[in-house]
């Protein structure tokens, strides 16, 4: 893993400061952390390590706090320090909640517990009753877990830290039964031990603290960016010896912190989180020996925490193990805004839609997976097929169940088209043309239907005159010419005319140029309205003739400067289209990992926006970094009646594996964007 570092300054600088705090300290100007208040609860036995508040949204006063007991299992307490009921569960290292989770056509609340002993989550409603259908086990000594509940589409997570810096994602979900199972959707690692985590449901920040070196921030969405960034460092930064536990404030703009406990130095360290994570100073608690894990929250709990509260697992072996801090009080001790409550789950209204069937991954590793093409069998819709490129190798042909049934490694296919009717040797067959980096040039192919294969065709290398083929899509025009146009990545874009050649051949005439002013890949061709749809990558979606006597000029669709929905880069394009010149044009924003529809018709007004989630019941991740995709509105077999998008997906998390293609239902789609059906 590569760690992306976001100091302000150079390490050198980071060193720097400490060498001059150690001076100062040696004159004996030792700083010290504002102190606050606390009140107490005690624990029987004692060795706790980890606290979570239990709100109770209709009586905020009857929230709890859900400690690790250790041996003793899941420990609750009320907010005035009275113990009320512990559920055996193990031993019980860490724990966390969340208090509206859909289950069952109910929402309740969900305790997390992390099982040491066993080395499994351990799952429970408010009552104590177990919610986990299965034993959720994983494969290592686990230290720490936090929950996360998507604002995108409200899905559960559970992340558990190990002892060597395992960090494992798990997605869980509910079954049929009323409980809830996991599916294990990411895998991260640091070097050392990962003790503490907290996640934020409305921003999607994940912390999480590695006891020697800091504490590092990632994306908490298991198809984000998996690369953390470091917010602070053991020894050169603002931790003494160890990061402790960590928690989060949400008070608003303005008033979003993360705390971090530095037991070490016997204090806490605040973050502005508003602010690129900047330290704003530390705090002290009265009465904390040893501070373990932390859990906060802004919402108003009824006095003495009307606004808010930070509680605090002290790890001693007697007394008052958990503190409980009123969140003014340290606001107040750092000069820092209370902020307001914040109230509900958070959520979007982007329209989401499962997978259901994916493909075997490609054969090889990193960026491989492309851009995929349908063939629609006019004789047997079910026994329709995929063709992928494997930019690392050739081409792969996939059937609807997703495997691999025939594999050509003839160089690095970039993109991939089709069309049927071209006439060869006398008769009609379906052309597949693919971009070919290897040889920069265009790959020729026949697929056969009934060995569901594929023939090189090729009369010698088609040689492009381009730097790198890049971008391909294939135009049969009203004539009966059919075309293949490849884009370049210097912004250059090239028409070919496909001509049949004697011997059952084919071979290719230049017949237009094009220029972008900067990168573009993703393309498809409008037959029956004569339009050509190109995805600039940074810039947009353009419209031009798909003819080659309609020339240079184009119309801007749709530009990504100030368009919430999209976000460079825009990658794949694809065509729904129905008859009497309706349907959709599907662009992959890859920025935001969702799709984008525009009406094929009139001046192609802006539809919606959807997004490929999990299918956890089916074991099939959801879908990001988009690069290709079709799509086609002809029935696909009894799973696919209204037709089917197919779209390459960045990263196959679920497990983790090599790259793959997702197939989705426009069914599905439909339904998301409340779209008509024919």
């Amino acid at each position: 893993m590569t760690y992306r570092l976001a100091f302000k300054g150079s390490l050198c600088a980071a060193a720097a400061v400490t060498v001059l705090a150690q001076a100062t300290l040696a004159q004996g100007a030792t700083p010290v952390s504002p102190l606050v208040p606390s009140l107490g609860a005690s624990v029987p036995g004692g060795g706790v390590n980890a606290a979570a508040l239990l709100l109770n949204p209709e009586n905020p006063r009857a929230s709890l706090v859900a400690g690790s007991g250790e041996l003793g299992g899941v420990e609750l307490y009320t907010l005035g320090g009275e113990r009320t009921a512990a559920w055996p569960a193990g031993e019980v290292v860490a724990v966390d909640t969340r208090a509206r989770v859909e289950l069952g056509g109910k929402t309740i609340a969900v305790v997390a517990a992390l099982d040491r002993k066993d080395n499994q989550i351990r799952l429970f409603d408010s009552a104590g009753t177990a919610l986990q259908a299965r034993p959720l086990a994983f494969g290592f000594a686990g230290e720490g877990l936090c929950l996360y509940q998507s604002a995108r589409d409200q899905a559960l997570y559970a992340m558990v830290l190990g002892a060597d810096g395992q960090i494992d994602q798990w997605l869980l979900f509910p079954t049929e039964g009323g409980q809830l199972d996991g599916l294990l959707v990411r895998k991260m690692h640091l070097s050392s031990e990962a003790g503490h985590c907290a996640a934020d449901d409305a921003t999607g920040d994940l912390y999480v603290t590695e006891d020697a070196v800091g504490v590092w921030k990632f994306d908490a969405d298991p198809e984000g960016e998996p690369t953390p960034s470091i917010v602070d460092v053991v020894r050169f930064g603002h931790i003494t010896g160890e990061a402790g536990g960590a928690a989060l404030i949400n008070g608003g703009p303005g008033a979003r912190f993360l705390i971090v406990a530095n037991p070490t130095g016997g204090d806490f360290n605040l973050y502005d989180r508003d602010h690129d994570d900047r330290f704003v100073g530390a705090f002290r608690v009265d009465g904390v020996d040893a501070a373990a894990g932390l859990s906060a929250s802004r919402a108003g709990l009824g006095e003495p925490f009307a606004d808010g509260l930070l509680v605090v697992a002290d790890d001693r072996k007697a007394g008052a193990n958990y503190r409980y801090v009123a969140w003014p009080a340290i606001a107040k001790a750092m000069g820092v805004s209370v902020g307001s409550a914040q109230t509900g789950t958070p959520t979007n209204q982007l329209a989401l839609v499962k997978p259901s069937v994916e493909t075997q991954p490609v054969a090889n590793d990193g960026d491989a997976a492309d851009d995929p093409a349908i063939w629609v069998n006019p004789i047997d819709p079910a026994a329709s097929l995929i063709i992928g490129t494997n930019k690392k190798l050739g081409l792969d042909v996939y059937d609807l169940d997703g495997r691999i049934i025939q594999t050509l490694p003839d160089g690095k296919m970039n993109n991939v088209d089709l069309r049927d009717g071209f006439r060869l040797g006398g008769k009609p067959v379906t052309l597949v043309t693919a971009s070919d980096r290897t040889h920069k040039a265009i790959a020729i192919y026949v697929l056969d239907p009934a060995s569901r294969s594929l023939r090189n065709v090729a009369d010698g290398v088609q040689a492009t005159g381009l730097g790198d083929p890049y971008g391909l899509c294939m135009h049969r025009s009203a004539n009966g010419k059919t075309y293949v146009l490849i884009n370049d990545t210097d912004g250059r874009m090239r028409q070919w005319e496909l001509i049949a050649r004697p011997g059952g051949k084919v071979t290719s005439k230049l017949v237009r140029d094009l220029k972008f002013d900067t990168q573009a890949e993703g393309c498809v061709a409008d037959d029956e309205l004569g339009a050509l749809y190109v995805a600039e990558e940074d810039i947009g979606l353009w419209r031009l003739g798909a003819d080659p006597r309609t020339g240079a000029a184009k119309t801007m669709i749709a530009a990504v400067a100030g368009n919430p929905a999209l976000k460079d880069d825009l990658e794949g394009v694809g065509l729904y289209a129905k008859s009497g010149g309706r349907g959709y044009i599907v662009v992959s924003s890859q920025g935001n990992n969702t799709y984008a529809l525009f009406r094929r018709d009139g001046n192609n007004a802006y539809v919606g926006s959807f997004a490929v989630s999990a299918n956890a019941a089916k074991g099939i991740d959801g879908v990001s970094e988009t690069d290709g995709l079709d799509v086609t509105a002809k029935a696909v077999g009894p799973a696919f009646r209204h037709g089917l998008m197919v779209a390459q997906d960045g990263r196959n998390v679920a497990p983790p594996e090599r790259q793959n293609f997702k197939l989705v239902s426009w069914e599905a789609i439909a339904s998301a964007l409340n779209l008509p059906l024919d």
